[in-house]
């Protein structure tokens, strides 16, 4: 590598890495096409098992950039939330090699839409993910149906779709997926569920080793608030989540004192 170039890599990237060289931390860092490319030239990042590129307005060229870096082998964790990455970008990343490892993706609040989610659900390269964050992004029901009906995320154990626009037609393709079974956290918030999900969710067959469910924000009225505390599928579930819903508080007094409630180590309601 010339003299120049490994000058200005160590000063622009690797002064980021922590001494154990195991996080590379390049949150907010003014990161571009430039500096990820200094990235490509980087002859071994093995040692870093997390990346954080948050807060770089990354989009287009320097994901494609990005999407050819090929020296971190050992990566196990993405973060990329807030950038600008859309459909096209997802398409871009899903076939990236720097994904091949990772147990974690962070895409939070980003412009990732249902095409875009189709190509991260559709990519080989998910094999040891199992934790997804998609948070604020507009991926809508259409999203999370393909995102659950995957065959590609067979170790998935936390799912992250707050603020996603699923709805109770989301919801319920959650519900019936035969693919999440494996499932320990599932992330549901300001969705505008009403009873239909909570419902469908509380007699899901599919959730029974849900540790924590969160659906607090949502439109869940008595019914649904009812079936969530009556659920037999809900054995395992530690930690609830329910506040800012539409629940009375009859029925909120009837949740507190249920089997399900007393079976939890928290529960957030109001």
């Amino acid at each position: 590598m010339q003299e120049a170039v490994k000058s200005k890599l160590e000063q622009t990237i690797l002064a980021h890495l922590t001494p154990d060289g195991k996080l590379l931390d390049l949150e907010d860092k003014n990161i571009g096409p430039e500096e990820l490319r200094l990235l490509c030239d980087a002859e071994d990042l093995s040692s870093v098992e997390q990346l954080f590129l948050s807060q770089n307005q990354l989009c287009g060229e320097s994901i494609e950039i990005l999407s050819r870096v090929k020296g971190f082998s050992g990566l196990v964790s993405l973060y990329l939330n807030n950038n600008i990455i859309g459909d096209e970008e997802a398409k871009v990343l899903a076939n990236a090699e720097l994904l091949k490892n990772l147990k974690c993706l962070m895409l939070e609040a980003n412009n990732i839409g249902p095409k875009g989610a189709e190509a991260l659900a559709s990519s080989p390269n998910f094999k040891n993910l199992e934790v997804l964050f998609l948070d604020s992004n507009p991926i809508g029901p259409e999203g999370a149906r393909v995102v659950v009906s995957s065959e590609q995320l067979p170790r998935l154990q936390a799912l992250h779709l707050d603020s996603t626009g699923i709805g109770d037609e989301g919801i319920m393709a959650i519900a019936e997926s035969p693919n999440l079974t494996e499932l320990k956290k599932l992330y549901l918030c300001s969705n505008k569920m009403g009873d239909a999900g909570a419902i469908a969710l509380a007699k899901s067959e599919n959730l029974k080793k849900l540790n924590v469910l969160s659906i607090w924000r949502n439109e869940i009225r008595d019914a649904g608030g009812q079936a969530i505390a009556e659920s037999q599928n809900f054995m395992n579930l530690e930690r609830l989540y329910m506040s800012l819903n539409f629940i009375e508080r009859p029925v909120r007094k009837i949740i507190r004192g249920s089997e399900l409630a007393k079976r939890l180590t928290t529960l957030v309601m109001d």
